[in-house]
């Protein structure tokens, strides 16, 4: 087969899996938006409210490894399909349900089903070295797509009919994502051989946990948190304009990132757009809230593509898809610990202080992602 043919392939193919995880995410961004805010509807504290939301990352720190191998064994189109008819259990779960307890089951679901579409979406942009940080960004900027349509309709509905509305329909929109899914490919993925050894986080795992908890955890529950005390009227529109502007973001930016990174290298860019991520988060605290969160949505975008194309370049083969695995269960431990932090913290502690120090050592953690890993031999 033809370079080129081998690229158009490899396109197609990354743009079926973000369609379909387009289309299967929404449930869980409008959750993300609404839960905080209405945590009573929902039967719910807030603290509560904020170990649902990060139940679906947890759960993945154990899972993720057995979504793995079960992903490579039978292929993108078999986990992707079951993971979209997964989404649309968990939305109409949260149009009915009520209490923590009948909740939890649903979000631990939707955490399995993710893994799946979001190694499907990494391991077929990668699939092929040559445009893999082009095609990461345009996937990015497609799975964006289900997301930036639904918030701002979650909001709208929300503040005339209340928070459940929203989740019926999306139950009904997440079944289509069975359509990009049927035209993905079913060939499993090469496993490589088990190491029975202990591996101590590197600093782009590092990164990779310091990003989930700033600005998929911290960042995207006090937004809700602290806009509804600026805007107590308007808190859900506001917050659900600005969280659809983060993933309009992706679709105009991650593209953009994704060049940029090409160009002049993603370790490079991966630490300057962290430095600006940094002094975001840190204005954001102090209380410059929409200007702030505004320029975070932006560098969000902007920094989504790379991590994917640094991680392809330094584990290439088969280990890619393991590796992929790896970076995203530290994300998520991260994300997973946010929400915590910040639906017991927030209420309690001045926000400066909680987003402030995570800012610094996230800035870090991305200079130690620019130092190249001193490479191991082999064992003999």
């Amino acid at each position: 087969m033809s370079p080129r043919k081998i690229q158009s392939t490899a396109d197609r193919d990354s743009r079926h899996a973000a369609l379909a995880l387009a289309l299967a995410l929404p449930p869980d961004v409008v959750l993300y938006l609404l839960l905080p805010m209405y945590a009573e509807q929902f039967g719910v504290t807030l603290g509560e409210a904020g170990m649902l939301l990060a139940a679906n990352r947890l759960v993945r720190i154990a899972g993720y490894a057995i979504v793995a191998r079960l992903y490579a064994r039978h292929g993108d189109r078999s986990a992707c399909t079951l993971a979209v008819i997964a989404s649309a259990i968990c939305a109409a779960g949260y149009a009915t349900l009520s209490g923590l307890w009948a909740l939890l089951p649903l979000r631990l679901l939707w955490g399995l089903a993710f893994s799946a579409l979001n190694l499907s979406t990494q391991t077929l942009a990668t699939a092929e070295p040559l445009g893999a940080a082009r095609r990461s960004g345009r996937s990015r900027a497609f799975t964006a797509l289900g997301p930036v349509m639904a918030l701002p309709a979650a909001a709208l509905l929300a503040y005339f009919f209340g928070p459940r509305a929203i989740f019926g329909i999306l139950a009904a929109t997440a079944l289509i994502g069975l359509v990009a899914t049927r035209l993905l490919p079913s060939n499993p993925h090469p496993v490589p051989a088990k190491r029975r050894r202990i591996k101590l986080p590197d600093s782009l795992d590092m990164w990779s946990f310091l990003e989930g908890f700033t600005l998929d955890g911290l960042f995207i529950v006090g937004l809700s948190y602290l806009g509804s005390g600026v805007l107590p009227g308007g808190a859900v529109m506001m917050a659900g304009v600005l969280l659809a502007l983060r993933y309009l973001g992706e679709i105009l930016l991650s593209p953009a990132g994704g060049r940029l990174a090409e160009r002049i290298g993603a370790e490079k860019l991966l630490v300057w757009l962290s430095l600006v991520t940094s002094a975001a988060l840190i204005g954001f605290g102090a209380g410059w809230l929409w200007t702030c969160a505004a320029a975070i949505v932006v560098l969000r975008s902007l920094q989504l593509p790379l991590l994917a194309p640094i991680v392809a370049h330094r584990t290439p083969g088969p280990e890619r898809v393991q590796a992929l695995a790896g970076r995203a269960v530290w994300r998520d431990i991260g994300a997973g610990t946010g929400p915590l932090v910040a639906g017991y913290l927030l209420p309690i502690l001045a926000p400066h202080w909680i987003y402030s120090l995570p800012a610094l050592l996230l800035a870090a953690a991305a200079f130690a992602c620019a130092r190249r890993p001193v490479p191991v031999p082999p064992p003999c």
